[in-house]
């Protein structure tokens, strides 16, 4: 067979981040240089297809930045040369900093001719997973804008280890890595509010898992990479995806738990894109395969997932189908099921039921529930949460004017609520 030609490394990172074509690939950059704020920067395919030929040219800065933050790996792991050296530096760049963001900048890929450390030994992965563990209880607790930087910064030390481990040891600490960029990734999507961000996190996470060989956490990963489309109404993006996510489940001892969740994921997501009744049927599904079980245990990893928490999906799909009293039922139903540490997931359901109250026109009661739901995101802060209560605000529009409305409207923009919403 010929030998392939051109700059196969960049292509194989392209295919493997999912990017088919040079178009898709530069596309992607002219978008991400965006979300980093890279001012003016379009990549176009003709400067893609020169990447990959077999004589690249070494990329500008900003072009270096969007690569490794995109594709994850060092530009030199990508197929590139440096002009100036294994480094990659001009002589005068002795005092900047590499680029950030791509899992390469931490340390993950190891360019040639430089020095690699000495092994680090075998307790090394208990020890890390120790951290990883600690941070996803403190996920429950800790305001997000205060874990998220420790997480990262866990990430980053994962990094810098997984090239100096072996075997077991080796994808010990890629799974926890993984673990740690799923939870970054999460805390980006979920209470700050970055999806962009979010999916390049996820991405990382992905390249971890791949490393660790565990294709259920690569499940998770993509399933939770479908939010991303799937919250923005491209169905289409997010079924692709979900169908990655399942593929993987199949390589794997998936728990009847972890199975039903995909349904979930999948349901929200059509959900989202006006598919309420197929929303329905998935959830339908993932109430059987939880009523049959399996043999298999869940994942330590897996805890943001339950009967209640599956109910309250229920309950939210049912509410924006219109059937509002199935709704009610089963939100209340949820609600009575919730286990103390799951706070975060009780004011989206405190949310949902006031929206149901709002489209039955009960006014008061809609605000009652908001009231529940500000009292615990004053306690545990949830960007999903407080979501659910600006959009019952605004079904209540046409009753701004009754007492429970204003009153809910000093609590929503009190000097507490308000400051607490933006500094996080």
């Amino acid at each position: 067979m010929p030998r392939p030609t051109g700059n196969v490394r960049l292509k194989a990172a392209r295919v493997a981040a999912g990017f088919n074509s040079q178009q898709d690939l530069a596309d992607a950059l002219t978008r991400s240089a965006t979300e980093l704020g890279v001012r003016g920067l379009s990549v176009g395919v003709r400067q893609v297809r020169r990447w990959e030929s077999d004589t690249p040219p070494w990329p500008q800065p900003d072009c270096q930045r969007v690569l490794v933050h995109l594709l994850g790996q060092s530009m030199e792991a990508l197929g590139f040369t440096s002009p100036w050296g294994s480094e990659g530096r001009r002589p005068d760049d002795s005092r900047r900093t590499p680029p950030a963001g791509g899992a390469a900048a931490f340390g993950m890929a190891v360019p040639a001719g430089r020095a690699v450390a000495a092994p680090q030994p075998p307790t090394v992965a208990a020890d890390f997973e120790a951290v990883t563990r600690s941070h996803r209880r403190l996920y429950w607790s800790v305001a997000p804008t205060r874990l998220h930087p420790a997480v990262f910064a866990h990430a980053t030390l994962g990094c810098a280890l997984l090239p100096e481990t072996t075997d077991t040891t080796h994808r010990k600490v890629a799974a926890a890595l993984a673990e740690t960029y799923l939870l970054a990734g999460r805390i980006e999507f979920f209470d700050l509010r970055e999806p962009g961000r979010a999916n390049d996190t996820l991405l990382l996470a992905l390249q971890s898992a791949g490393e660790a060989n565990d294709p259920l956490l690569g499940s998770a990963i993509i399933a939770h990479m479908a939010f991303v489309p799937g919250w923005v109404g491209d169905r289409d993006a997010a079924l692709e995806r979900m169908a990655a996510a399942r593929t993987y489940a199949r390589r794997a001892h998936a728990s009847a738990e972890f199975l039903a969740w995909l349904d979930a994921v999948e349901a929200e997501c059509e959900t989202r894109c006006g598919g309420t009744r197929t929303a329905l049927n998935l959830i339908g599904h993932a109430e059987d395969i939880l009523r049959a079980g399996n043999e298999h245990p869940s994942p330590e990893w897996m805890d943001w997932f339950s009967p209640a928490r599956l109910a309250a999906f229920k309950g939210n799909t049912q509410m924006i189908a219109g059937h509002l009293p199935q709704a009610r039922e089963t939100l209340l139903g949820a609600l009575d099921a919730m286990s103390p540490g799951e706070e975060k997931q009780r004011t989206v359901m405190y949310g949902d039921l006031a929206a149901v109250e709002a489209a039955s026109d009960n006014p008061e009661k809609a605000c009652e529930y908001a009231g529940r739901a500000l009292d615990q995101l004053a306690v545990t802060w949830y960007a999903t949460g407080m979501e659910r209560v600006r959009e019952v605000r605004r079904a209540l529009a046409p009753h701004q004017h009754e007492r429970c409305v204003r009153d809910l409207d000093d609590r929503l923009y009190d000097w507490a609520t308000t400051v607490s919403a933006l500094s996080r």
